[in-house]
């Protein structure tokens, strides 16, 4: 079997290079998607109800809504202050953009934009494949530890 070399052209030199930030992205968000997943063994801070899984949106659903715990939300930031706690950091994916400073905003706003994103109204690929592994306790648990500093006052 004889392999042959590849060879690469000026053109696709150019194409895999405008293409590399995006495969990088997804190549994060897909790993940021993960670190929200409980490891084997751990189980996730929610329960399934009758008919829905622990990570289902509860949109439509009846029902109280789901009490933040801020403790219980320490844990799960990691996911968040690695570009949003940075002040002027500009992300490169999908295009460079300022990313916002989320301390300091409300619980309210904090829930409402992670449902967004996790139903797919709000569609930067990033925060979606973030939000879409967030179970309703890690959104409601976000939403109380983010929005803390301006409910207090």
């Amino acid at each position: 079997m004889t392999i042959l070399p590849l060879q690469f052209t000026e053109k696709s030199k150019q194409m895999n290079a405008r293409k590399l930030p995006i495969v990088l992205g997804a190549l994060l968000a897909a790993g940021f998607s993960l670190a929200a997943v409980p490891a084997a063994g751990q189980g996730s801070t929610t329960k399934a109800t009758a008919g829905t899984s622990a990570g289902a949106s509860s949109a439509g659903q009846s029902g109280p809504p789901t009490k933040g715990d801020m403790k219980a939300a320490e844990a799960k930031i990691g996911m968040c202050i690695g570009c949003h706690a940075i002040p002027g950091y500009k992300a490169s994916y999908p295009m460079v953009y300022s990313v916002p400073m989320i301390h300091g905003q409300t619980g309210k706003y904090i829930e409402i934009s992670l449902n967004a994103y996790r139903s797919g109204d709000r569609s930067h690929p990033t925060m979606r494949a973030i939000a879409g592994g967030l179970s309703d306790q890690d959104i409601a648990d976000l939403a109380a530890y983010y929005g803390k500093s301006l409910e207090k006052k």
